[in-house]
Parts: C-alpha cells; structure tokens; sequence
C-alpha cells in the first residue's frame, strides 16, 4: 500500500464498528443509501486526529465543524449521496462539500435506515420515551425562564384595542431552533426504572425471516399500553423526552379536546412516517412530519398526530444512544486495526496513538425553528 490510498486507520475501525452496530442487512436497500460514501485518502503528512463526529445531516456548517475539529470520519445519519452521480464539481453544494472533505481526509458513513430498524435502535429510543422506559433529566430548566404570558382578547389593555389609533409598532421576532443534543438518560436494562408503563412493542414492518440474529428488528414500532394513558401524559413524557418541552404540532379529532382524549396504542416513526404509519390502527401518530392531507385522513379516523419536525425525531439519539455505543465498540475495533495493520513506516505514527474522541455536531439542527412574535415594546 502506498502512502496516498487507502483511508486512516482509525476510520476504518469506525466503519467496522457501525457494521458491526447497524448492520447494512437491515436497512431498507430498495431506495437508502447506507453504509462509507466517502472513503477519503490517507496522506500520513496531514495525518488528522482520531475523532468521530456524529451529525444528522452533513452540511457546510457541519463540515467546517468536522474541518476544525480535525476529525478524521463523519457519521451522517441521513446519506448526502442519495443517488448515482455523473460528475463531483462545486457548482452543486453537497458535492461542494464531499469534495472539500475528501481534500482535507474526512471520510463520511451514514447508517439511516439501519438505525431505524435495528433492535435498541431510533424506533426502540422513541418507543422507551413514550413509555416512560427512559429516565428524564433535563439540564436545560435552568435556562428555562418565564416569560410574560401572550396577550388574548380576554386580558387584553387599552394599549392592546385594535380600534384606539396608534402608531404600529414594528414586530419582533425570536427564531428558535431545537437543541442539537438533549439529556435523555437510557436506563440499563438490567435495573428497569419504577416508571416505566406496563406496554408490549413491535415492529410495524418486521425484519426478514433470514436475519433471525437481529430478533425484534423492523421499521417503525407499535407499542400498545396495558392500560390507556392521558393525552397530556405523553405530551409531557415527549416533550421532555425530547427536550423540547414548550411545545410541539399536534392535530386531534375535529371535536376533541386534548384534555379527555386517552390512548391505547402508538405509531412510531422517526423522520418522515406518512407512508409507514398511514394504514395503521392505533390511537397515535408520533413521527416526524406527515403531509398536510394524511394528517387530515388520520383525524377524521378519529386519530391524534404528533409531527416534530423532521430530524429532531431523529437528533437526540446520538447524543444519547449512539456516542455511548461507538466509543464501546470502536474501543474494541480500534484495538485490532492495531494489531491487525503493517507497521510500515507511514502508518507507524497513526496506530501509536490509542486515545480517540466521539463527538455529537453543536451545528446541526432541523432547518425549520419556531417563529415568535412579540409585542415590540417588549
């Protein structure tokens, strides 16, 4: 091997670890995109440090990030190939950056719908959130100061009557992104928490008989409570769950209030579940987002709906699940690319150094937020 091919050492453990986590066998091949779309070149003269970093979605920001980090591998969890290309230039802004990070030697790997169907996997994160199976703690209350409530017509000043002439005053608006990690803390199997809700769960889509070592696998989950729970109850426990406790959309039955509604079952898919949840017979729609008509269709069926914005279904696992589970494994994996490596001259340097970091992106986050408008005396 010579000393411009074949990628770092390092990131081949990554790759082997996330194999060996999120088999490819398990993800949906008849349309994802899964496993290393980008194995960047080993030059041992830019030599980069052992740091993953975790991310959604590879964007620009997310590649500077990754540049100044001096990471070596990037795990996307949504691929940034999703299709054949017939050219890499600058002029499309993901070949853009791929380009850009082969140059620096960032490899990129993207897992997607293999994380989503694997057993302890996304399904199964948000499944033990809407059951309670997670214990909560949320760091972020301190920062949670009131505000002064919005003004309605029933608390409305003379300031506030719409028909006392008055200059307008110009509006004020708070963009508000959800939070790229949250502080969710996984139970350990082995000591369940006391609040965990008695419930079965399934796969709505079970895994093909032929990976039998994989039990339990499939995308999508049904969890079925033994005993109804209040609307407001899992509003709270997904709220919080996810860190976003000041709201989220949810639609309900035309005469419905969220108040008296109970439920019985749950749909769960991360990301986009219009397709996966649409036919399904249960109380609950949790994904993260549905089309303006199949939301419609689920609340006429008498169905309640909860769209969280696309990724942030998806964003909290890594901080939560997946940098726990790759700093375990790559452990393991790194310590045999060691072993198992030459030891010529130009690779020498890279299998001495045994620390490694994971890192979750501080720069990702869905591109929709949350548009406030205030009072602009405020």
């Amino acid at each position: 091997m010579s000393a411009t091919t074949g990628s770092a050492p390092f990131s081949k453990a990554v790759v082997r670890a996330m194999q060996k986590l999120y088999p490819k066998a398990l993800a949906d091949n008849s349309w994802d995109n899964t496993g290393l779309l980008l194995e960047a070149p080993f030059v041992a003269s830019r030599r980069r440090s052992n740091t993953v970093l975790l991310t959604i979605d590879l964007t620009r920001a997310v590649a500077d990030e990754a540049i100044a980090l001096d990471s070596s591998i990037i795990i996307a969890y949504h691929p940034i190939i999703f299709r054949g290309l017939k050219s890499l230039t600058f002029t499309n802004s993901q070949q853009q950056t791929l380009l850009r990070l082969a140059s620096h030697g960032i490899s990129v790997y993207s897992p997607h719908t293999a994380v989503d169907a694997a057993p302890g996997g996304l399904g199964d994160w948000l499944a033990d959130i809407v059951t309670a199976t997670r214990t909560i703690k949320n760091d972020s209350e301190s920062e949670q100061t009131s505000k002064p409530a919005a003004k309605t017509p029933s608390n409305r000043d003379d300031d506030d009557d719409p028909f006392i002439e008055k200059p307008p005053a110009r509006p004020v608006f708070t963009l508000a992104h959800h939070p790229s990690q949250t502080t969710v803390r996984l139970s350990k199997p082995s000591s369940p928490p006391t609040n965990s809700i008695p419930h079965t769960r399934r796969p709505i889509v079970p895994q093909s008989p032929e990976l039998e070592s994989h039990p339990g696998a499939g995308m999508g989950r049904i969890v079925t409570f033994s005993s109804p729970q209040p609307l407001p109850t899992l509003l709270d426990r997904i709220g919080r769950g996810l860190n976003n406790p000041k709201g989220f959309p949810i639609a309900i039955p035309q005469d419905a209030t969220i108040s008296e509604l109970n439920i019985s079952s749950v749909g769960i898919c991360a990301g986009s579940g219009g397709s996966l949840l649409g036919n399904l017979d249960v109380d609950l729609l949790f994904t993260g987002e549905m089309s303006h008509h199949e939301a419609l269709a689920a609340i006429e069926k008498g169905q309640v709906v909860i769209n969280l914005f696309h990724s942030n279904s998806e964003r909290g696992f890594l901080s939560e699940v997946l940098r726990e589970q790759l700093e375990e494994v790559v452990t393991d994996e790194w310590a045999k690319i060691r072993d198992e490596e030459s030891k010529e001259d130009y690779l020498k340097e890279a299998l001495e150094e045994e620390d490694f970091e994971v890192l979750v992106s501080e720069v990702d986050r869905d591109p929709y937020g949350i548009v406030i408008l205030k009072d602009g005396a405020e």
